[in-house]
């Protein structure tokens, strides 16, 4: 009887899987509309009351993406003011929804990311994830790995779908 042998593991493919970057810590989706008159309009004296009143040490090592559910027009200095409060605690902050959050999350730490050990090696990136990767931090892997890797796919090792292949000279 022939010995089975895992093709696959004895490759020189390596798979990177964006949930294992996945920054630990609670999403904190902060709606600021309770904190406008009639949940429309902010009114600058009470909106700082309500800023002032909070208690910004329940956001402590949670990120946060801040937003009004409502259409109120909102202006900068609105989310500046809730920032400059929140920043003591949350680690970090974005002005938009949680995939915004995610997106900004992965971008930090892919900009920090070594992609060395994968010069001249076919990647696969892997698709199946329980985590909410946004789809920009597979953009934002692959812009890192062209300059290196000598092609990249996605999806699973028995299953790829191929996306780039460096030209041999």
């Amino acid at each position: 009887m022939d010995e089975i042998t895992n093709k696959v593991a004895n490759s020189k493919l390596l798979t990177i899987d964006l949930e294992d970057y996945y920054p630990q810590g609670e999403r904190i989706l902060f709606d600021i509309k309770p904190w406008l008159f009639q949940e429309l309009i902010l009114k600058e004296k009470d909106f700082r009351a309500f800023v002032e009143a909070y208690d910004w040490s329940l956001l402590k090592d949670q990120f946060l993406a801040l937003h009004c559910s409502s259409d109120a027009i909102i202006p900068s200095w609105a989310y500046l003011l809730i920032a400059s409060k929140a920043a003591a605690f949350a680690p970090k902050i974005v002005v938009g929804d949680l995939v915004v959050l995610e997106t900004s999350l992965y971008q930090d730490l892919l900009e920090k990311m070594d992609v060395t050990k994968y010069t001249g090696r076919p990647v696969i990136l892997k698709g199946c994830a329980d985590k909410p990767i946004p789809p920009t931090a597979y953009t934002l892997l692959i812009e890192k790995l062209l300059p290196v890797a000598s092609s990249i796919l996605y999806g699973e090792a028995c299953s790829t779908v191929p996306l780039f292949k460096k030209k041999k000279p």
